[in-house]
Parts: structure tokens; C-alpha cells; sequence
């Protein structure tokens, strides 16, 4: 483009470069209003160069010239507020080499005078490219910090939507079960949804709280960010002159803690659906059930289905879920709502087709060989072989011959003991030992389809006459 003659780029009636050029038949080009102008004057619409006549009155435009138009004024623009910032304040000399010491770009007359006595230079390049490393060094944490922020952000985002989910499923198992219950249940019914509404509301306002606050932090890091990216893009004698400031305001920028997914941020579900069907029992005094273990949703892996009342799991297709801290680290497993930190606690669980199960109780990490290790306490079934784990010892065998159908657990947490027993045939299976000291929660794994149920307890009524 330098090297094109203006002339090429000038109109033959303004002698200017084209403003909005168009193109006759005859291939001459003019300014749309020089031509306009032009042809005002002119009985015929003839070209002002060749006096051809032309076919239409509204030529088409010269997209082509226009574009090099353009490119051209954009370069002698460039060019002229260029050459100023090329040229030393002091000496109108051209600056192509940078103090070391003062951080400046120089000419080669401030180089040998006294100011510069005994400093060290670079050429500009050279200096350019380190300063730019150097910066880059420093807007790498920040970098990384917007990463974190922006993921933990997109996690609160999942998770608003996915407690949307879970309350409107969760109202519909409410109403579903209250339907069953006719009108004497329709206060209660009212009453349950709205405390489902209002820790809906709670928790929404707390997670739209920090990711408000997240979206500050966001913003503040991206305008630095950008900013600094700015300058890493200008030109060497610019990047130059602004780089102390531009590294400062980098380095000065404060960052603030990993953001950190809240705890409980989820719906209880437990404590809208929990034993539901219990609770409406105190007040209509009929026929309930009553499960001993409620299996946690919120500790579910994504590839479990849990039953409406909280009771079955089996194996499904995995599902998108927000990563909330109380979901199990073990893989296609569950845990029971309420943890046992002391008493003798029984459940008991349907297995029955299915091939590929675990059972057993979870307790807090333990601190083991410098690393935390889950304390687990199972007995499994996989392959046709029935084996039993515990975190502390080596997996075994367990000489078992028949097929286990139904299979009660029993804790007693002030013995130490954790006992398994064939429910139908009321036979021992296995006892762990072990003095229990942190919480522990009813586990329970599988990879089938294929469901395992919590066994309903039996509940009898005893009426106590007054005296």
C-alpha cells in the first residue's frame, strides 16, 4: 500500500481519494456524489474522463476501491501518529535502543550523554519481547484466577438451575402423596410446600448472593486483564513507556481466595420427602411405612436413580448434576440421610435379582500414610462371589453358598461391631470390629439396573390408657 501512487486512489472530478466509489460501464470510477454533481450539469449521463454515455443513472458501487480507499487513509493515519512517537523528546532522533537503567527508550545521542553514563542498553526488540515475558509472568495468576472464577460461577449457575429441578420435582412428589390423602390433607399439603418454597428461596438468595459477588470479582479482573492485554498489543515504544505503569497495576492487583462451592447449598429433599408418608400417619392415624435409612439424592453418583420416597436406587443413565461437597466420592453409590455417632441402629435391604451390590456403613476420612482415606466397612456381591472390605484390612471371601435375597444390617456403635445377616434364613454372614469414633452413614452401591430396596419397618401401635 506504500508503495501506491495517491493518484491511482484520486477521483478525476475532486482530484481526492474516492469517498464512496462507483463504477461505470465504460470501467472509470468517480465519487458518487462527484458524479451525481456532475451529470446536474450535463444534458446526457456521459463519463467525465472517456464522454461515454451510460446505461444507468445509479451506477454500481466499487467495493474493491473502496476497500483500498480505506486501507490506504487508515495507513497514512498510522503513519503520521507513528512517526511522532518514534522520535526522541529531546533530540528528534529516531529511539532504537532502551536504558536498562532508567527503563526507557532512547536515541543514540542520549546514549553517550552524561545522563546515560555507564548505563546498559538493549536493542528496542530485544527489550520489548523480555518486558512482554515478564508481563505475561505476571498476568498468569490472574489468568488462572479468572479461570477458577468463571468455572465457579458456571457451577452456580447449574446448581440455581438444578434446585429449580429439584424443587419442582419435589412438589411433585409432594402432591402426589397428598393427593392420596383427600381433602383432610390439604393444610398439611399447603404447609409442606411452602417450607419447600421458602428454603427454595433461602438457598437461591445465597447462591445468587456470591455469584453477584463473583461477577464483581470477574469484572475487576477482566477489565485489568484487558488492559494489560492492550498493551502487550501496542507498539514497542508504547508498550515500553507504559510498561512500569501497566506491570504496577498488575502486580498491585489483589487476589482474593479460590472460590469454594457451598456447603448445603442444595434442597434437603430428606426433610420435604423423608418418611412422608410416616409423618402424615400422626395425623391420620392409618396405615404407614416407615423406612429406617433415607437414601440422600444429594450424595447420589449422577449414575443412580433414586425412587420417588427415597428408599430404591438402581443403575441409569448418567445425569447432569452441580458438584456439591456432600456428594460421595464412591463411585454409583448412595448414603443414608442420618449419620450414627453412637446407639444400635438395624436396616434392612431387598437385593433381590441383582448381581452387582454393596452394603455397609461410610465413616469420615481417615488420616492414613499422610493422605486422607475414606473409612469404609462393606460386604459385596460381584462375579457370583460374596466377599467382605474394610478399609483397614484386605478384602475376603466370605464362605457364602446361597443366594442372598434379603440382607439386614445391624450396627452397634458403642461395641465396635457392624453384623450382616441373611434375613430369610436368619443366619450370620459377617461382623467387622472395630472401635468406632467419627460419624457413620448407611452405604450402599451397585452398577445394575436391577433395584435394591430399603426393607420398611415394621411399626405397631400401643395404646396406653390414662390412669
Amino acid at each position: 500500500m506504500s508503495f501506491r501512487p495517491e493518484e491511482d486512489l484520486s477521483c478525476a472530478v475532486c482530484h481526492d481519494i474516492f469517498k464512496d466509489p462507483v463504477v461505470l460501464s465504460c470501467s472509470h470510477s468517480f465519487c458518487r456524489p462527484c458524479l451525481q454533481k456532475w451529470w446536474k450539469a450535463k444534458i446526457s449521463l456521459e463519463c467525465p474522463c472517456c464522454k461515454r454515455k451510460s446505461s444507468r443513472s445509479d451506477p454500481p458501487p466499487n467495493l474493491a476501491l473502496r476497500n483500498l480507499c480505506e486501507a490506504f487513509q487508515r495507513e497514512r493515519e498510522q503513519q503520521a501518529s507513528v512517526g511522532s512517537e518514534h522520535l526522541c523528546s529531546l533530540h528528534s532522533e529516531n529511539l532504537k535502543i532502551f536504558c536498562l537503567d532508567h527503563q526507557e527508550p532512547v536515541c543514540v545521542i542520549c546514549r553517550d550523554s552524561k545522563i546515560h553514563r555507564n548505563h546498559q542498553f538493549r536493542p528496542l526488540d530485544e527489550a520489548a519481547q523480555e518486558c512482554r515475558e515478564e508481563l505475561q509472568k505476571f498476568l498468569q495468576p490472574l489468568q488462572e484466577k479468572l479461570t477458577l472464577l468463571q468455572e465457579a460461577k458456571g457451577d452456580g449457575d447449574q446448581t440455581v438451575k438444578f434446585i429449580k429441578l429439584q424443587t419442582q420435582h419435589t412438589e411433585k412428589q409432594i402432591r402426589e402423596q397428598f393427593q392420596k390423602l383427600q381433602r383432610f390433607l390439604h393444610q398439611e399439603e399447603k404447609a409442606k410446600v411452602a417450607a419447600l418454597r421458602e428454603e427454595e428461596e433461602k438457598k437461591i438468595q445465597a447462591m445468587t448472593k456470591k455469584m453477584e459477588a463473583l461477577g464483581r470479582e470477574i469484572a475487576a479482573l477482566s477489565v485489568m486483564i484487558t488492559a494489560a492485554q492492550e498493551e502487550l498489543r501496542a507498539t514497542d515504544i508504547s508498550f515500553l513507556k507504559n510498561y512500569q505503569t501497566t506491570v504496577k497495576r498488575v502486580q498491585l492487583h489483589p487476589l482474593q481466595e479460590d472460590p469454594q462451592p457451598i456447603s448445603g447449598a442444595l434442597i434437603d429433599v430428606v426433610k420435604h420427602l423423608g418418611n412422608l408418608t410416616f409423618n402424615i400417619w400422626n395425623a391420620m392415624k392409618q396405615s404407614v411405612s416407615y423406612s429406617p435409612v433415607i437414601l440422600d439424592p444429594n450424595t447420589a453418583d449422577p449414575e443412580l436413580v433414586l425412587s420417588s420416597d427415597l428408599n430404591s436406587i438402581r443403575s441409569g443413565n448418567k445425569k447432569p448434576l452441580p458438584r456439591n461437597p456432600e456428594r460421595t466420592k464412591f463411585s454409583c453409590s448412595v448414603l443414608g440421610s442420618e449419620g450414627f455417632t453412637s446407639g444400635s441402629h438395624s436396616w434392612s435391604v431387598n437385593v433381590g435379582t441383582n448381581k452387582d451390590w454393596e452394603l455397609g456403613v461410610l465413616g469420615e476420612n481417615l488420616q492414613t500414610k499422610g493422605c486422607l482415606k475414606a473409612q469404609l466397612w462393606r460386604i459385596s456381591f460381584s462375579d457370583g462371589k460374596f466377599t467382605a472390605f474394610s478399609t483397614l484390612e484386605p478384602e475376603k471371601d466370605l464362605p457364602v453358598k446361597d443366594t442372598l435375597k434379603r440382607i439386614r444390617v445391624h450396627l452397634d456403635f458403642d461395641r465396635g461391631r457392624l453384623s450382616f445377616f441373611d434375613l430369610d434364613a436368619n443366619t450370620h454372614i459377617h461382623t467387622f470390629t472395630y472401635n468406632f469414633t467419627d460419624i457413620l452413614f448407611p452405604y450402599i452401591y451397585t452398577e445394575s439396573p436391577a433395584p435394591l430396596r430399603i426393607i420398611p419397618a415394621n411399626i405397631s401401635v400401643r395404646v396406653q390408657n390414662q390412669t
